[in-house]
């Protein structure tokens, strides 16, 4: 393992399928406030051995010392259907320990259960089920249960999401399965009350634009930060900066043309709806979203829905990514709201590896580890 360039990195995640955009050499320019780094494995020593496996570390500060967690989120990008994993982790834990971290955190890109719409569905009627686990999954990946079990042996440790939302990456989410699939087939599999606003929006006249918030595009940006904030608002949460949105148009759009896309839903001149879409390879993410609370009724966030979905079927992209979930089913939980509203574009809850910690060696690095355990809960 070594230090690679963002060129070497990027030419590497152009080979794959798809990868996460938290692993792309850009979003280490979006997290300018921690030190990042791509790193690289080899199948072999010198100048000619293949670039195997990379990841992007963000290296996160401690207060007033020099020490760092290693941060990969949604990677590394290596090949974790292995029964070595150690022999891969192990080169990581070195390189990192070299570079100043007391641990690293990893979130295993990797499925470990899926359960279908159907199956979420029953399981918001019934009052006897009250989260995803009370549910037999549609499928058992056997790549992420040997993934869970060798990182277990390894020491590493599993960070809980049970309750709400972690404070990294989400452990579950929801998806639409895209690959050998026409715009027929997902408007089929949506249910009833889907097709029916995606029908009344292009009834009512919404129409919706793309932009890449860049150049003399970016005045598109600034509507779309105006209607988030409005949201925010709304709906209880703290927005991010127009900044940071700015940051992340110009260094995801500069990666590749179609990385970083806005969707803009307007009705007669009103904005009434807006998205931010991210795409790499062949998996395509429903990033951010907003909303109008007036013309709520000509449904502009099913019309930029389906437009993304639209344009993700165009590029050839095997999945569409809706984000984050919780695992409750509980129809008093506050988040409930956001599954159900998921579950109507007929994809599938998918449950990953989750993240994971571990302390490096030295009495140091596990004090210090503990203290930043101690922190990060009462955070």
């Amino acid at each position: 393992m070594r230090a690679i360039s963002p060129e070497d990195h990027l030419a590497f995640l152009r080979s794959q399928r798809s990868a996460s955009f938290l692993q792309t050499p850009a979003w280490g320019r979006v997290k300018s406030e921690w030190r990042h780094e791509s790193l690289g494995w080899f199948d072999g020593p010198g100048d000619d051995a293949a670039l195997v496996g990379a990841g992007l570390v963000l290296y996160r500060q401690l207060p007033k010392v020099k020490r760092y967690l290693a941060y990969l989120p949604e990677g590394p990008v290596i090949d974790w259907s292995t029964d070595r994993l150690g022999e891969w982790l192990a080169p990581l834990a070195a390189h990192v320990k070299g570079q100043g971290a007391f641990g690293i955190r990893m979130g295993p890109p990797v499925v470990t259960r899926r359960w279908s719409a159907a199956q979420v569905k029953e399981g918001l009627a019934d009052p006897g089920v009250r989260r995803l686990a009370d549910l037999q999954p549609t499928d058992r990946d056997p790549v992420g249960a040997r993934v869970v079990s060798q990182l277990t042996s390894l020491g590493w440790r599993p960070q809980g999401t049970e309750e709400g939302f972690a404070l990294g990456q989400p452990q579950y989410v929801f998806q639409v399965p895209l690959s050998g699939r026409t715009e027929a087939d997902v408007l089929a599999g949506m249910n009833q009350l889907w097709r029916r606003n995606i029908k009344k929006a292009g009834k009512a006249g919404v129409e919706v634009t793309t932009s890449s918030g860049r150049g003399e595009e970016e005045g598109d940006l600034k509507l779309f930060h105006d209607l988030y904030v409005h949201t925010a608002e709304r709906d209880h949460f703290t927005p991010r900066g127009l900044p940071y949105f700015r940051v992340m148009a110009d260094a995801l759009g500069a990666e590749e043309p179609d990385r970083f896309r806005l969707y803009l839903g307007r009705h007669e001149g009103d904005l009434v709806a807006a998205t931010i879409m991210v795409r790499v390879g062949a998996h395509a993410w429903y990033s951010y979203g907003a909303s109008s609370t007036e013309k709520r009724d000509v449904r502009g966030s099913n019309a930029v829905q389906w437009a993304m979905m639209q344009a993700a079927l165009e590029a050839g992209a095997d999945v569409y990514d809706l984000r984050g979930i919780t695992p409750t089913l509980d129809a008093d939980d506050s988040h409930v709201g956001l599954i159900q509203f998921k579950v109507g574009t007929g994809g599938e809850a998918v449950e990953h590896a989750g993240e994971w910690d571990l302390p490096l060696d030295g009495p140091t690095n596990k004090a210090i580890y503990k203290a930043f355990e101690l922190y990060m809960s009462r955070r």
